[in-house]
């Protein structure tokens, strides 16, 4: 089932409805939180938490994949102290 609604642009956009899986858990967690930041339904957090990650997202995949490799690298010793870092780029502290 369809729907039209007006945009910010004056033009209609259709929605339409999505089904996806998720856990029992996961589910009690986001109908916990929606509640409790005082959304009017389950949909509505959903569409405002799905644009929001859209428009300000977190890590593109390059990111991540740096971020891990720091993470192994840190459990792997390869790290290098405060002071190894000023003098390999010509800095000091003050």
């Amino acid at each position: 089932m369809s729907e039209a609604i007006t945009n910010d642009d004056g033009e209609d956009d259709i929605i339409t409805t999505v089904n996806f899986k998720l856990t029992e858990s996961f589910l009690e967690q986001i109908d916990d939180t929606w509640q409790g930041r005082g959304f009017n339904s389950r949909s509505e957090f959903i569409r405002y938490t799905l644009r929001d990650a859209i428009e300000f997202p977190t890590f593109d995949r390059d990111e991540l994949v740096a971020l891990l490799e720091s993470e192994e690298d840190i459990r792997e010793g390869r790290t290098t102290s405060a002071e190894e870092a000023r003098e390999r780029f010509g800095t000091n502290d003050e």
